[in-house]
């Protein structure tokens, strides 16, 4: 039973650290503003774990390197301690185990980036609707610009109605199904 709640506890820890993470990593690849109350929480959120990085790990075209290594290690650290509260113990010699472990934290956290597009898609909707003009919209709107724009090409409105919104939400779905035989294949024990 106390193995069960420090699972939980050590998941739910680690992935709202790894989803602040990739956040940032996909807010700066993707030029979304920080200069508002949201990107000003993530910055701090996570300067504990990128400012020490960045020293050895400078940015690489633009792509901050620090925050996908530091999420990339986070959701590592949390596959072992999640194995070891499982009782299934991690052992830093066997090679094998390790390059599993590093594989599905890189599978997890393609994973979580589609669940962030998911949430910014569903934020972006409700906001267009209820409120356009808020601080945060900018973020929500750069993050999906990117991945909506040539759906919008292709889907119609209907009725002065945006769908491809509708239709990337499917089509991420539907990523997640391959992203899940992915896992399982690189490694179902973690």
């Amino acid at each position: 039973m106390l193995a069960q709640i420090g699972a939980v506890l050590v998941d739910a820890l680690a992935s709202l650290v790894v989803f602040l993470l990739l956040a940032r990593f996909l807010m700066q690849w993707l030029r979304a503003p920080f200069r508002n109350p949201v990107g000003e929480f993530i910055v701090a959120a996570t300067n504990w774990a990128v400012r020490p990085l960045r020293r050895v790990m400078p940015s690489l075209a633009g792509l901050d390197l620090a925050s996908l290594v530091a999420a990339w290690l986070a959701q590592m650290g949390a596959l072992w301690a999640l194995s070891a509260l499982s009782g299934q113990a991690y052992r830093p010699a066997a090679g094998i185990a390790a390059a599993t472990l590093a594989a599905v934290a890189l599978v997890d956290l393609i994973r979580f980036s589609v669940y962030l597009l998911a949430f910014a898609v569903i934020v972006q909707a409700v906001l267009s609707w209820i409120n356009p003009y808020s601080s945060v919209a900018p973020i929500f709107d750069a993050m999906t610009r990117p991945f909506l724009r040539p759906l919008r090409r292709v889907v119609p409105a209907l009725a002065n109605v945006d769908l491809s919104p509708l239709v990337l939400l499917i089509l991420l779905q539907v990523l997640l199904i391959p992203l899940a035989h992915l896992r399982a294949l690189a490694g179902g024990g973690f």
